[in-house]
This record gives C-alpha cells, sequence and structure tokens, in this order.
C-alpha cells in the first residue's frame, strides 16, 4: 500500500510522455528546451516548498499510501514525482494550446482579408428623428 501513491504519479507522468511523444507537444518538439523548463520548474517548486516548511506553512501528510521516505525534513519523495508531474503537464498543455491556436489562426486568418474589406469604409446608416438618415 505503501507505494501506491507513487506508482499513481509515475503512471500519471507515463501518461504525459506518451501524449508529448503522439502529438509532439514539447519534449519531442525541442527537447533541449524542455528539459530546461522541467528542472527549472521542478527547481522552483521544491525551493517554494523548502520556504514553506522552513516558515511553518507546509507539512507532510500521513497516509498509507505514501512511502515514508522523505528526501529533506517535511519534504517526501513523492512530491518530487508530483511536482514533475505539475511542470509537464503545464507544458504539454501550453504546447497544445499554442498548437490550437496556430492552427486556428490558419483557418480563419484576420479581418484583413477579401471577406472582411468589403465593408471597410461603409459607414452604418443611422435614423434620426422624423426619418431622416446619415
Amino acid at each position: 500500500m505503501g507505494l501506491l501513491y507513487l506508482a499513481a504519479l509515475v503512471v500519471s507522468l507515463t501518461g504525459m510522455v506518451v501524449l508529448d511523444r503522439r502529438f509532439r507537444l514539447f519534449f519531442w518538439v525541442a527537447p533541449v528546451r524542455a528539459a530546461i523548463v522541467l528542472v527549472v520548474g521542478v527547481a522552483f517548486f521544491v525551493t517554494w516548498d523548502l520556504f514553506g516548511i522552513g516558515l511553518g506553512i507546509f507539512f507532510r501528510g500521513e497516509t498509507s499510501f505514501m512511502t515514508g521516505i522523505q528526501v529533506a525534513h517535511e519534504l517526501p519523495v513523492e512530491e518530487l514525482f508530483f511536482l514533475a508531474l505539475l511542470c509537464y503537464v503545464t507544458m504539454n498543455l501550453y504546447g497544445a494550446t499554442t498548437r490550437w491556436s496556430s492552427s486556428r489562426m490558419r483557418q480563419h486568418p484576420a479581418s484583413g482579408s477579401a471577406e472582411g474589406s468589403s465593408r471597410r469604409g461603409t459607414r452604418p446608416r443611422i435614423e434620426t428623428r422624423e426619418g431622416e438618415t446619415s
């Protein structure tokens, strides 16, 4: 039972890798950049956690689903896998939304296209009192 949470995190990370490979979202587009982003992101959040632990804000929760192995005081090993998953999900989401928005821009060009330019320069008709138009 003690490895259940860690196993769930590893399965989730594996799913992120499969999605990334299948859709070429982040690591399969620029592996060096993705590795740097992942390492910096995890390092940032570990630092955040350590400050929170030092200030007495964060505590390790006691549960039978965790291994009980601590990397530092009040910092379980599962936290590192969780932070890696958090960063990987964010990177994949960024890659997917970037791809989606760029494909959408190609499908629906800006208002400067031929369809949108035919009405340029025309003023809408505004009716005033007594039926006059301007």
